[in-house]
């Protein structure tokens, strides 16, 4: 086995910034007071989470199957119950369910699930004739509308007009080509990270914040390109909801570097762990001491030990 997997990558050699989220903005949506009838409910051929506002005249329970107003048009959503503490939102994503889908819909949505698997062949072939850079993701056909949507990953720029024009005459219908990111691509297709469960984008949140490196240093995690990233090759998506943890238990314990006079001995902080709640102090008389986070205590702006 490589030796990669037992040491750090060398940071010279490594520019872990790849690994990070193209957009590290925040969603803004932490000063506005959301709808206490707020609802979150998911696109199942995406796992894409939606919240979603329920008119008082439906009447719509945890599992039922609604319309709503998607990005790509009207489609089938399932209800996930409520949802107390929106995550990862702007205010503008917020939608209104349009009326609750009816047994018609669901039938509708099992024959057109059943036509997927032949779009996905046409697709590739099509793709192969045009002689394109293209990775077929999955093939979804909307509810609500005469609409098909393909999702697909490439390297680069791809001039598609072509093959919208040959997809056109095949299924009679509005056609939208969607490239799609990484993260997309593993929140779509699920699988299993190196914790052994499903994929955080896939089963947990698909909304959770931008993924960055500090967070990794916050953790004081290993800035080993192979440990802290998943199999999309982004930064692990645990990082991000992990992190509120450990910046409030920061706040409880002093930072590395902190001078401490203790025992008579100036000592200074060389090592926090936030789980163990366990800090390590070095002492210029050479002592290395590691101290339980409750005998710490702040007077103002210095630390001392009890």
């Amino acid at each position: 086995m490589s030796d990669i997997f037992e040491q750090d990558i060398n940071r010279d050699s490594e520019d872990l910034t790849e690994l990070e989220d193209e957009n590290l903005e925040d969603s803004g949506s932490e000063d506005y007071i959301f709808p206490k009838n707020l609802y979150k409910l998911k696109l199942e051929y995406s796992s894409e989470g939606i919240y979603a506002t329920i008119p008082s005249s439906i009447k719509v329970n945890t599992g039922d199957y609604v319309i709503i107003p998607t990005r790509y048009g009207n489609d089938l959503a399932l209800n996930l119950g409520n949802a107390e503490v929106p995550v990862g939102i702007k205010p503008s994503d917020v939608v209104e369910v349009i009326r609750l889908a009816d047994n018609k819909d669901l039938t509708h949505a099992k024959e057109l699930h059943g036509k997927e698997k032949e779009a996905f062949k046409t697709f590739r072939e099509k793709v192969e004739t045009h002689k394109l850079d293209m990775k077929l993701i999955s093939v979804h056909f909307l509810v609500g509308e005469q609409k098909v949507l393909f999702f697909f990953s490439s390297d680069n720029r791809v001039d598609f007009r072509e093959l919208v024009k040959d997809l056109v005459a095949v299924f009679k219908m509005r056609i939208e080509l969607r490239q799609i990111g990484v993260r997309d691509e593993s929140r779509i297709t699920g699988g299993l990270g190196v914790c052994g469960r499903p994929f955080c984008c896939n089963s947990v949140n698909d909304k959770l914040p931008s993924v960055s490196i500090r967070m990794a240093k916050d953790q004081n995690l290993s800035l080993n390109s192979m440990k802290i990233s998943g199999q999309c090759g982004r930064l692990l998506c645990c990082l991000s909801y992990e992190h509120n943890w450990y910046e409030e238990a920061r706040k409880k314990l002093p930072a590395e570097g902190v001078r401490i006079h203790y025992d008579n001995t100036n000592f200074r902080v060389t090592d926090v762990n936030p789980i163990s709640s366990m800090v390590k102090i070095t002492g210029e008389d050479g002592r290395i001491l590691e101290i339980n986070a409750n005998r710490f205590s702040r007077d103002g702006n210095r630390w001392r030990i009890n």
